[in-house]
């Protein structure tokens, strides 16, 4: 049977399947392989909210969606071309994400009465029948014995012999999209260089997968994807936590700037630390606490003494730093906290996403205490944003909270890596020593300049002993004081100082479609690609609808306002219950209309699509 050859423009694949199974690997390994033909990506890695959940239960798939193309590529895709799944809960638990009439590829050694009892099937149930019925195409590889027959002779015992069974599967999708195995095989040299066995095991499995492609009948069809027209440059493939570590990092060798990070490990943020403290060579300081509380006020003590501090969490450890967080806004030092959100409240769900922390970082300290607030919308991005939100802290002394949440943070996409001369340099002085002696006054820490920032006095440097602490300070002297007039000054001060810095961020520009008109959708955060994607759409159907993303949030960009009142309607969608469309409303007087979901995924390009036509329409 001849195999036809046929090109995509763009294809959005889905692997699927127990956490033991290699899933998050596989993907991976699929993606920087793709990112190096020269494909525009996004992908979704969706991982089990418990740590160990019993294997072949629905609770316990594992999943990693990738979105590819020859052209920009923004979301990991809404539903996928193909389903790729090692057992029968891995299909219940993701089928409704496969597109009409798509292609699943199953390991028939998952679908036995055992899988399908775990996986909550009737114990008659014939799920991959029940598919081929309702028009899907299924691809039926027995990959357990497939790959325990390609190592036979390796002598592995069956246990690592069946850990293969994911290169096996990825040498069969590697055929089937046209994919080198070249990187995967560096790839896999390295990962086992301490294990030869191992990794020749693996590469054999990826290999006969390959061959298994060429040498089967049951595949009719073959695809190639182009590569996408880019700017040209060097590319990366990066996630959002490494873009935040490497930016971290461009801070302090562009600046010569020591940098501290003071972290409790937390899901989805805890590689941000372990990417950090690999780099110790590049003036960067890692702290791994014993808890939130501990590794913010560790960040603080190096911010009093010269460095810029840092600090990483998610929502529940942000709620324990909060006390900690005022503190750095009283004794208004840099500070930067990165909160990389997930769903909650309390613990909630560990591995998935939202955008819920809004309101907690705009509000969620005791007292008026305002602090600069970003907010990342990709996981490029990351990079450029974080480098900003270094920058701020640092030339405002003031603390910044950036946001980001899990699809950012384990998401991928290709990253131009910069040139060290296209960064902004991040200015600083130290206040230089002094003579005290009767004739000079002590040294005033809360002398301000024109934009209200006070200097940055290092400890231990010549006449420059100052208090610190949490109590309220005299205004230039650093005192404790109670006076009702002076502790008024000192709050309009450090809010003043908050808002100036509007002065040096960029005015708000349109992403997509005109300044002005009948619907306006404005968003922040990981909701960049859906919105843009749906607004894109929407405008090539000949709606009337413009697109704005906010990356600066406290303090908003100067112009935002008179944006936002040049629509008749405003959008907002958000993954969450209504907290952006909160802000603009009180801020800027405006009836914007929220449109919220809660769900721990990212939003559909399909569903805000439907939502702006049918705000244009009505």
């Amino acid at each position: 049977m001849s195999i036809q050859q046929k090109f995509k423009k763009e294809v959005t694949i889905r692997f699927a399947g127990d956490s033991g199974d290699g899933i998050q690997l596989t993907g991976s390994q699929f993606t920087n392989t793709t990112a190096l033909t020269g494909n525009d990506l996004s992908t979704f890695p969706d991982y089990p909210a418990e740590i160990r959940a019993p294997a072949g239960t629905v609770h316990g798939v594992s999943g990693f969606q990738i979105h590819f193309g020859s052209k920009a590529i923004y979301t990991p895709g809404d539903t996928c071309d193909v389903l790729i799944v090692m057992n029968a809960a891995a299909l219940k638990a993701n089928l409704q994400s496969l597109k009409s009439g798509g292609i699943i590829i199953a390991n028939t050694d998952g679908f036995g009465k055992k899988d399908l009892s775990l996986a909550k099937y009737d114990p008659t149930a014939t799920p991959l029948q029940d598919a081929k019925n309702s028009g899907y195409t299924v691809i039926e590889i027995d990959v357990t014995k497939m790959t325990r027959e390609s190592l036979k002779e390796t002598g592995l015992p069956p246990k690592d012999v069946d850990r293969c069974k994911n290169m096996f599967v990825l040498g069969v999708v590697y055929w089937l999209y046209s994919r080198p195995m070249e990187s995967t095989i560096k790839f896999l040299n390295k990962k086992f260089s301490t294990k030869p066995i191992i990794a020749e095991a693996n590469i054999k499995a990826l290999k006969d997968g390959y061959t298994f492609g060429i040498a089967t009948e049951i595949f009719s069809e073959r695809y190639s994807v182009e590569a996408a027209p880019i700017d040209p440059g060097t590319y990366r493939n990066i996630t959002g936590n490494d873009a935040v570590a490497l930016a971290i990092t461009a801070v302090a060798n562009k600046s010569d700037l020591p940098v501290f990070l003071g972290s409790y490990p937390i899901t989805p943020a805890s590689d941000i630390l372990h990417s950090l403290s690999r780099l110790k060579h590049f003036g960067v300081t890692t702290y791994q606490a014993e808890d939130e509380i501990a590794a913010i006020t560790a960040a603080i003590g190096a911010s009093f003494g010269g460095s810029l501090g840092v600090t990483t969490s998610s929502g529940p450890g942000i709620a324990l730093k909060t006390e900690s967080i005022a503190l750095a806004t009283m004794l208004e030092l840099p500070l930067l906290i990165v909160n990389v959100q997930r769903a909650g409240p309390s613990t909630g769900l560990p591995t998935k996403t939202e955008q819920a922390d809004l309101l907690q970082a705009f509000y969620g300290r005791a007292g008026e205490c305002p602090i600069a607030i970003l907010a990342a919308s990709s996981p490029a991005d990351c990079f450029d944003i974080t480098y900003e939100a270094c920058r701020i802290a640092v030339e405002h002394m003031i603390p910044v909270m950036l946001l980001t949440d899990g699809y950012i943070a384990n998401g991928a996409e290709p990253w131009k890596l910069p040139k060290a001369d296209e960064l902004k340099p991040v200015t600083f002085q130290y206040q230089k020593p002094r003579e005290n002696g009767q004739d000079k006054p002590s040294f005033r820490p809360y002398v301000r300049d024109e934009n209200q920032v006070r200097p940055w006095a290092i400890p231990g440097t010549k006449g420059l002993m100052h208090r610190v602490g949490g109590l309220e300070k005299e205004h230039e002297t650093g005192n404790i004081s109670y006076d009702p007039d002076n502790h008024q000054m000192m709050i309009t001060f450090r809010e003043q100082k908050r808002d100036n810095i509007a002065r040096f961020i960029p005015d708000q520009s349109m992403d997509e479609g005109g300044d002005s008109g009948k619907l306006l959708v404005i968003g922040w955060g990981s909701t960049y690609g859906s919105i843009k994607s749906a607004v894109y759409e929407a405008i090539e159907e000949g709606y009337e609808v413009s697109y704005t993303h906010l990356r600066y949030l406290s303090p908003f960009p100067k112009n935002l306002g008179d944006m936002l009142n040049r629509f008749d309607r405003i959008l907002v969608p958000e993954i969450n219950s209504g907290q952006l469309v909160k802000i603009l409303r009180d801020q800027f007087l405006v009836p914007a209309e929220g449109y919220n979901r809660v769900r721990g995924v990212p939003f559909t390009v399909a569903e805000l699509k439907d939502k702006i036509i049918e705000m244009c329409t009505s």
